[in-house]
């Protein structure tokens, strides 16, 4: 029988894309392990296995323990993996990008290290946000005016469609209960779409530290994403789960995101969307794949050469070379 240390890699044509997985599943008080290329959750009711490569973000809860060979296979089928504490959500490990392409990486990097391209960025996530506004031509500092102003606007909108009171954004950092219902929710959401985020960036293969607005951080552009439908998504359900009760804020905000994420197809749309941002207009962004398993090295003038080749001439010819 085969074993797992046997078992080869998955190639990204193997794998789900990221687009079709679930969004998140949440663990906790259970051991998670590993059966064959599956992951089983393990607690009193018994064992539940669950396909890695199905995963977006695994989520895993207060009371869980994970083994190696459990993290190794997450790992393998390009999963993200966050901890979740009762306090608040962190994100503290990610598995390896479904793409070998560094095609989206590459375009990333070129985008943020020209200053123009990277305001230009800045203005098309704005204007994704809040497509009945047209940022060309904004600064900087007017473009985090507007948006403060349209998320204020935000919060006293769903405050009065639902009742609600609002008294502002309030969160202690490591101190999750300290705001009211509706704050417990919003930082809840928040965090759960920072995971989400930061599994479909590094899936794709992007940097999640080379942001177009956050700056500084390891996480800035994973920020940049979550923050797209932080308006559309997060604050709504959170005032609708603040409204309903006040008991267990964190869980049925949880549950409820997860179902909203499936009705709308969000992570295809996070594919797209970042696709979108980070490729030059003249690429065929919403067909671009990234399942190239190819290594290139990189000549004059933008040439791209066959790697695995020695590209010294041979004597008495004009270029050439000999493969390895």
């Amino acid at each position: 029988m085969t074993t797992i240390s046997q078992r080869t890699a998955l190639s990204p044509r193997h794998l789900t894309r990221v687009g079709e997985r679930l969004s998140f599943v949440y663990l906790e008080r259970c051991l998670v392990h590993r059966d064959a290329n599956a992951i089983t959750a393990q607690d009193a009711d018994g064992t539940t296995h669950i396909p890695s490569a199905t995963i977006g973000t695994l989520l895993l809860g207060p009371g869980t323990r994970v083994t190696h060979q459990a993290m190794s296979v997450l790992a393998d089928s390009g999963a993200a993996v966050c901890w979740v504490g009762e306090q608040g959500v962190r994100y503290y490990a990610s598995g390896r990008a479904l793409t070998r392409s560094a095609a989206l990486a590459e375009a990333q990097a070129l985008q943020w290290a020209n200053t123009r391209s990277r305001l230009a960025v800045a203005r098309a996530m704005y204007q994704l946000r809040f497509p009945d506004e047209d940022p060309s031509g904004l600064t900087r500092k007017e473009l985090l005016g507007r948006e403060g102003r349209r998320v204020k606007d935000c919060y006293r909108t769903q405050s009065s469609r639902t009742g609600v009171p609002w008294h502002g954004r309030h969160y202690t950092p490591g101190d999750f209960s300290s705001g009211d219902a509706v704050n417990q929710a919003i930082t809840a959401a928040a965090q759960c779409m920072y995971g989400i985020a930061h599994a479909v960036v590094t899936s794709l293969g992007c940097s999640p530290a080379l942001g177009f607005v956050h700056s500084g951080h390891e996480l800035s552009f994973v920020l940049d994403i979550a923050d797209l439908y932080k308006t559309e998504l997060g604050i709504p359900l959170a005032f609708d789960i603040a409204a309903e009760d006040e008991e267990d804020i964190g869980p049925r905000l949880r549950r409820a995101l997860r179902d909203r994420i499936h009705e709308t197809s969000l992570l295809d749309r996070c594919v797209t969307d970042i696709k979108r941002l980070v490729l030059p207009r003249t690429d065929n962004w919403h067909t671009a794949d990234g399942d190239d398993d190819t290594v290139t090295v990189q000549s004059d003038d933008g040439l791209h050469l066959s790697a695995g080749r020695n590209h010294s001439p041979e004597p008495g010819s004009a270029g050439g070379g000999m493969t390895w």
